[in-house]
């Protein structure tokens, strides 16, 4: 099933500012109607800019990280404008330490917010979508959109926290691809580099009288085309995201295989081995 451009419905969560107020943009540009949601009533003036450009938008305040904000989102969607047919999860905190450093309440935080928050709201979505295609009797338009991030291809240091949740969201973003297919819902993941209020102190300030090649505006166009109908054929995939360039990025492989009796051999051949390659992709860097 294609919805129609002026009749597909999205939720973008994170939406107030940065990359997820970029993405809301990109989606009503294409005629898109758009639940925004962000924990502050910021993400009003991202309503306002959409509903005067000729768009469509209603704004759903709370924390993603809780069950009631992705049943107010799903109820927003359905009931104001009649349909669910895009997830873009995008919301997301940061709490970054060294691992020896980090305290609970940090761990809990990062984990909560980004993978329990994709989780809860893909989980009602696609059990929409189930629900939807039964009735139907074949597949519907499903699309998620997840935010992963490099922090987990690299295994980065200071955010342990983050790196493991977004390596989660990766896996759950395969998980729901090989799960919902059938229904007809494809699911992927980006890795942005942008720079946002988030990742300031990560990428530093833009630069002056030059085009930014971390805008979120080089990254908001490929999540509305992830949500289209043109890339039906796209499911399960990751990407990195930045500077107009789309990275694909190769699912893990197998180097090397051992037997128990070749034990001595794995010594050796890690004595060999450059210090810093690990289960890592450096390479993207």
């Amino acid at each position: 099933m294609t919805a129609p451009a002026a009749g597909r419905v999205a939720i973008v969560t994170g939406a107030g500012a940065g990359l997820g107020r970029a993405e809301a943009l990109a989606l009503a540009g294409d005629g898109v109607s758009v639940v925004l949601n962000d924990v502050s009533e910021q993400a009003a003036t991202v309503v306002d800019e959409i509903e005067a450009a000729g768009g469509k938008a209603l704004l759903v305040t709370g924390d993603v990280s809780e069950r009631a904000t992705a049943d107010a989102l799903m109820a927003a969607a359905l009931e104001h404008f009649g349909g669910l047919h895009i997830v873009v999860n995008n919301a997301g905190v940061l709490r970054d330490r060294m691992l020896f450093s980090m305290s609970d309440e940090d761990w809990d935080t990062v984990i909560r917010v980004h993978l329990r928050g994709h989780f809860l709201l893909s989980r009602n979505a696609t059990a929409h979508w189930r629900r939807q295609s039964k009735v139907e009797g074949g597949p519907v338009y499903g699309r998620v959109v997840n935010t992963a991030s490099e922090a987990f291809l690299f295994g980065s240091a200071g955010q342990p926290n983050y790196a493991a949740a977004k390596a989660g969201i990766a896996a759950l973003t395969v998980a729901t691809a090989r799960g919902c297919a059938r229904y007809g819902v494809r699911a992927n993941a980006i890795c942005p580099r942008a720079r946002t209020a988030m990742t300031k102190e990560v990428f530093g300030e833009a630069p002056e009288g030059a085009v930014d090649p971390l805008s979120v505006d080089h990254v908001a166009p490929f999540v509305a085309y992830l949500a289209s109908p043109e890339a039906d054929a796209v499911n399960g995939q990751v990407f990195v995201v930045h500077g107009g360039r789309i990275a694909l990025v190769r699912p893990p492989s197998v180097e090397r295989i051992w037997s128990l009796a070749e034990l001595p051999e794995v010594t050796g051949f890690f004595a060999q081995r450059e210090s810093g390659q690990m289960f890592a992709s450096q390479e993207l860097l």
